[in-house]
């Protein structure tokens, strides 16, 4: 059997090209001229087809790793330093800042650039333009930590154990952490039960540190699935490997069924017919914080590989890849910052599907957010004008091909609409969905999760099988 690595990394045709890495033209320029007409789909008036990557936001790819031959004299120094424990939430946004999905971002946000991004949901650059920017990415610390810093101008970070240094902090900026302007801004709600608040917020300390980042070295997290996760700087370097003149982007934070398999191949065809020759796509499970009853990473990532494995999806075709960022599950706002991520990890065109970011209301029984208004706001976010959005297609169990298929509405009495919770009272229940709703590997995976729940002891959720190697 084929390793999982080397089918989410395969390279059908090697080339000379990993030595430019750092190039961002592909192939030379070509266009393809489309009808006058409004595009089925995007965001803007007129897509052209040409084949180079997409620059990331500002023009440069940040990334914020020492490098290797200064990270011993920079972690002697981080050890004088004052210091700030971590979160394993901080941690990850380390990580995001170190790699560069969120340039230009130096570092955790200073004051004007948290108030930009509250209010404005973008940063000005110094030329003017503007940038998508639309979660806050700050750090906070308490009054005792504050004292402990006092005038220093630098600070270290160190690891949620509060033993390994992580980063430090330069040209620093304390400033108040106004928790409900935060939370109201970002969710539109106060509501009690939103799991990041809950996780993050609501016991963090009242102020915020923002400045320059060093961090010391990669950020791992010795999981086994280290090697998934691509950096943007990678990434770029895999779509140049693959010859790839498109990458569309697809975020979720579930397992894969048949009708997303349906949107991304669907969405491939529709791009070679608009010209593209080899369009990428690059499947990008989100792998930071999620709420409790969502599927962990690890069962995720190993149902995932049996999607490939079943050919449901093509390996020659897709690159997967772990996008490291903490899950806020805050709709219209918190949608703009994964596309505007995958921007800097070399998309072009990002899908987005049925209320995205989204969840229930914590507590009316209703949804927290419009199902479209995700998409929406794709389509008019300012600093997103570059990325092509395309609006999810609606899919559903065809009961007359015994498969998924796109909902035809000529028709709605042929159609079952098999929904998450649906999905995941099948698999509790060990009970198997419709032939063809999701690959028979894929749904065994699912099972086991949910097996592993109710046999496990002390609430303790059991790995997986180890991922193949």
């Amino acid at each position: 059997m084929a390793s999982m690595a080397s089918l989410f990394t395969k390279t059908p045709k090697p080339t000379n090209s990993l030595s430019k890495a750092t190039q961002t033209q592909f192939l030379p320029s070509f266009h393809v001229s489309l009808p006058s007409k409004k595009p089925r789909f995007g965001n803007q008036n007129r897509l052209q087809v040409k084949s180079e990557l997409i620059s990331p936001d500002g023009g440069k790819l940040v990334q914020l790793v020492v490098e290797e031959d200064l990270r011993r004299e920079k972690k002697r120094e981080s050890f004088e330093l004052p210091r700030i424990k971590l979160s394993t939430i901080d941690l990850q946004w380390v990580h995001i800042l170190s790699e560069g999905w969120a340039s230009p971002l130096s570092g955790f946000m200073r004051e004007n650039e948290f108030l930009q991004t509250l209010h404005f949901n973008s940063l000005r650059l110094h030329d003017g333009s503007f940038v998508n920017m639309s979660v806050p990415i700050v750090l906070a610390i308490d009054d005792v930590a504050r004292n402990r810093i006092g005038d220093s101008n630098r600070v270290a970070l160190f690891d949620p154990n509060g033993v390994e240094p992580v980063a430090i902090i330069n040209d620093i900026q304390v400033y108040r952490h106004n928790k409900e302007e935060r939370v109201a801004r970002t969710w539109g709600t106060t509501a009690p039960g939103l799991p990041y608040v809950e996780e993050t917020i609501a016991n963090a300390g009242d102020w915020l540190i923002g400045g320059d980042l060093e961090v010391l070295e990669p950020i791992k997290y010795n999981d086994g699935l280290d090697r998934f996760r691509l950096s943007p700087a990678k990434l770029r370097e895999e779509f140049l490997k693959r010859d790839a003149d498109a990458v569309f982007a697809f975020q979720l934070r579930n397992p894969v069924h048949n009708g997303h398999a349906l949107l991304m191949t669907d969405t491939r065809r529709r791009l070679l017919d608009m010209g593209y020759k080899n369009p990428i796509l690059l499947l990008n499970p989100l792998g930071g914080f999620t709420k409790a009853d969502d599927v962990p990473l690890h069962w995720r990532m190993k149902q995932h590989e049996k999607v490939l494995e079943d050919g449901v999806l093509d390996p020659e075709t897709t690159v997967v890849s772990i996008f490291p960022s903490p899950m806020h599950y805050a709709g219209p706002t918190e949608v703009q910052w994964h596309a505007k991520a995958r921007i800097n990890a070399g998309a072009n065109f990002y899908i987005v599907g049925r209320d995205p970011a989204g969840m229930g209301h914590p507590v009316e029984k209703r949804d927290l957010y419009d199902a479209d208004h995700g998409k929406r706001v794709l389509g008019m976010a300012p600093g997103l004008e570059r990325l092509n959005i395309l609006p999810f297609k609606v899919a559903a169990y065809d009961t007359t091909q015994g498969k998924m298929a796109f909902f035809d509405p000529s028709r709605p009495q042929d159609f079952v609409f098999i929904s998450g919770t649906k999905m995941r009272t099948l698999a509790k229940n060990k009970e198997n969905p419709p032939d063809g709703f999701m690959c028979p590997g894929g749904w065994k995976v699912l099972v086991d999760y949910y097996d592993s729940l109710v046999s496990s002891e002390n609430g303790k959720i059991p790995q997986p099988a180890a991922v193949a190697v």
